[in-house]
């Protein structure tokens, strides 16, 4: 544990437009594995949904998004009123940081940098970090983290971890909360790939808990990136103020459309979990005989650990695959790398690109 103001640098995976403009290529031509999309893309439903809404864009989407409210709430058998959408999980992220402005906060490391940038943005003076340990396999150490909370006046908990894909069971994450409560401490629970392990989640148990947060990503799973699309559930404490900071109209009318119809996309979910099986068999097979370490993954990422990454990483991008350098997340280093589930012929190519460097020796 470590308490300090420095950490991660604030760069993220999916830059294909930069690598694009450096290989002077079209960005349909980067095949890239530096995000952690649902290699299936978007639902022909979702697209069907689409086309059906072009004709409304001239009007103003719900600024309340209360249909897709609605349905999540019976989904998950809570109130309406303790749900909010936004522009992707990142979008709340950085209102929970205007609405509570924090001077001490807890975070793993590694994690998802923007936790970090949120607070610092709003005047945050200290960062307390729970580490993650290699030889642990990264795995979250709950009662290190329970002790770590006090004091502290809010914690993220992404679970399941990015970049590690670590997770708590649903009971430890419950256990911390608690905690939580105990110590007045807002915890923060990011479930931004929950979809691949969703009994773990905590989304209904906001409303027992006033000082439980949880954040809801739905661009990972049904790959709706280029949409923007989160969900924060909350105590109903907490209703008035996040509803007085959180600005108008920035769910569009597509992205509301597409979130309501993916929730009830049950042959998709089927299809997801179909394909993800056979084709993480597929790359940890070709890790293997790559002799790239990987760390142990349920959902559509691999952290890997290699001691020429860099050269590895920059190798692949000058082909036109972008894999993920993790050297700038805190808590890692210049060997770690991170690799998304993409489709096989995707995949092929990039073991093939990579034994063909092992045969010319380039890393």
């Amino acid at each position: 544990m470590l308490i300090g103001t420095e950490g991660a640098e604030f760069v993220h995976g999916g830059n294909i437009y930069e690598v694009a403009k450096q290989l002077k290529l079209p960005e349909r031509k980067i095949i890239d594995f530096s995000v952690s999309i649902n290699p299936l893309g978007v639902s022909k439903k979702i697209k069907s949904e689409l086309r059906k809404n072009l004709k409304f864009l001239n009007a103003y989407p719900d600024t309340e998004c209360r249909r897709l409210r609605r349905l999540v709430a019976l989904q998950q058998g809570i109130s309406e009123d303790n749900i909010m959408v936004g522009n992707g999980s990142t979008e709340l992220i950085y209102l929970i940081m205007k609405v509570v402005k924090p001077s001490l906060i807890l975070l793993l490391a590694p994690t998802f940098s923007e936790y970090e940038r949120a607070a610092k943005i709003e005047g945050v003076r200290e960062i307390r970090y729970v580490f993650l340990q290699e030889k642990e396999v990264f795995k979250i150490d709950v009662q290190r983290y329970m002790e770590a909370m006090e004091g502290c006046e809010v914690a993220f908990l992404c679970n399941p971890n990015s970049p590690t894909a670590s997770y708590l069971e649903k009971d430890e994450v419950l256990q911390i909360a608690k905690r939580a409560a105990e110590v007045n401490c807002l915890l923060v629970v990011d479930e931004a790939f929950v979809d691949f392990l969703p009994y773990i989640s905590v989304q209904k148990e906001v409303e027992a808990n006033p000082n439980l947060l949880v954040l809801y990503s739905m661009t990972k799973f049904y790959a709706l990136s280029g949409l923007r699309l989160g969900l924060l559930f909350f105590h109903k404490r907490l209703s008035t103020d996040f509803r007085m900071y959180k600005e108008p109209w920035t769910v569009n009318l597509l992205a509301q459309k597409a979130g309501a119809i993916a929730l009830k996309d049950k042959e998709y979910v089927r299809r997801t979990f179909l394909f993800l099986k056979a084709e993480k068999q597929y790359v940890e097979k070709k890790l293997r005989q790559l002799n790239i370490h990987y760390y142990p993954s349920k959902i559509n990422f691999y952290l890997l650990r290699h001691d020429n990454a860099n050269v590895l990483y920059n190798s692949l991008k000058k082909t036109g695959i972008l894999i993920r350098d993790c050297s700038n997340y805190y808590g890692l280093d210049e060997n770690f790398l991170r690799i998304g589930i993409s489709g096989r012929r995707q995949n092929a190519v990039l073991f093939r690109t990579i034994a063909a460097m092992k045969t010319k020796t380039i890393f």
